[in-house]
């Protein structure tokens, strides 16, 4: 019996798409120094020079270009700038979850209540809420009646809390569901 072993893909470093001093593999390069002002094309070896007379680093900003486009700058602060950054737009971005709530054709109105105060505490914590109603047996031959329960539940939602459907009722398999978000 043969084990095999998956590897894991490594997560890419922000950091790690930028070449420094030594790095850089172009016979020459355009150079732009620490206050803007570009240096024209230089060979590879004579940028490094540059660079490190400043007591700075050689940084290519862009490999694409012909030749490729390189920065003296400080690349400890600039990889600290980048990585401020990217926790700047990770912390901006919206976080919530799809929580479900799963009715019947056939619930009774304690239960819709439950259910709709269950929607009601998820919707006001910030989360979307699925709706879902699986029909079984003969009760496949009626969705009309599956589907107005989903808007009859989602109107009930709508009386406390303004809401939007923000995917339509839709049918996979033997199940009905809907996605609610507040307004």
């Amino acid at each position: 019996m043969r084990i095999i072993y998956r590897r894991r893909p490594k997560k890419i470093d922000a950091s790690a798409q930028y070449k420094v001093n030594r790095q850089i593999r172009a016979p020459e390069v355009r150079v732009i120094d620490e206050n803007g002002n570009q240096l024209g094309v230089l060979a590879t070896m004579k940028a490094i020079q540059t660079a490190e007379e400043h007591g700075l680093d050689l940084v290519e900003v862009n490999p694409q270009a012909l030749p490729p486009v390189t920065k003296i700058m400080d690349y400890g602060k600039f990889k600290y700038e980048k990585e401020k950054e990217m926790s700047k737009q990770k912390a901006h971005q919206k976080k919530f979850e799809v929580k479900g709530v799963r009715l019947s054709s056939r619930i009774g109105q304690h239960d819709l209540d439950i259910r709709k105060a269950q929607a009601l505490n998820f919707l006001q914590e910030g989360h979307k809420v699925q709706v879902e109603l699986i029909v079984r047996g003969r009760e496949r031959q009626f969705s009309e009646i599956s589907k107005d329960v989903i808007k009859n539940f989602v109107n009930l939602i709508n009386v406390e809390l303004p809401v939007k459907m923000e995917q339509t009722i839709t049918k996979q398999g033997n199940k009905f569901s809907c996605l609610v978000a507040r307004q």
